[in-house]
């Protein structure tokens, strides 16, 4: 998705349930999913509910919802973070596949390709690689004034303007 316009991520993602401008040129979209836990319902010969759970519990999965937080520079995706409980038995994230699987089954013309390698640089247990955020995305002409303030035992406030 990285590269895609705003016009193709709410193409293929959908409306965002929130957004939000932090400068002139960079935005975030916040998409929210869920995924229904299956209910296996009792059995008395073979519990399997039971195992499913036990499996789910200590295998790392199990996850049922997924905030996706992808921020914007220049109109273009630039960066894409998931949180939440979010992991499935296999590598993380996996809930949130809901939310952009849209995305990855119809290719937008503005997305970065990901090709290479046997299965691509995308793996279920990382995610792959991207380039750095620009300055513009990252940095807020506030905040380059000011540094923390250093000393612990200091009176004055712990943001201090930059020496």
């Amino acid at each position: 998705m990285i590269g895609m316009t705003s016009y193709d991520l709410q193409a293929c993602a959908g409306l965002p349930a929130a957004t939000k401008q932090l400068n002139d040129t960079t935005q975030i979209f916040i998409y929210n999913g869920t995924h229904a836990q299956p209910n296996y319902g009792g059995s008395t010969l073979i519990p399997v509910g039971d195992i499913v759970t036990t499996i789910l519990q200590f295998g790392g999965g199990g996850g049922t919802s997924c905030t996706a937080v992808i921020r914007l520079d220049h109109d273009r995706v630039s960066d894409v973070h998931y949180t939440g409980d979010n992991d499935e038995m296999v590598g993380t994230d996996g809930v949130c596949s809901i939310i952009t699987r849209g995305c990855a089954r119809q290719p937008e013309g503005t997305m970065k390709g990901s090709a290479g390698g046997l299965f691509g640089p995308v793996s279920a247990f990382h995610p792959p690689r991207t380039p750095n955020q620009s300055t513009s995305g990252t940095y807020s002409t506030q905040a380059g004034g000011v540094v923390l303030n250093p000393d612990r035992k200091s009176s004055d406030s712990v943001i201090i303007p930059r020496p």
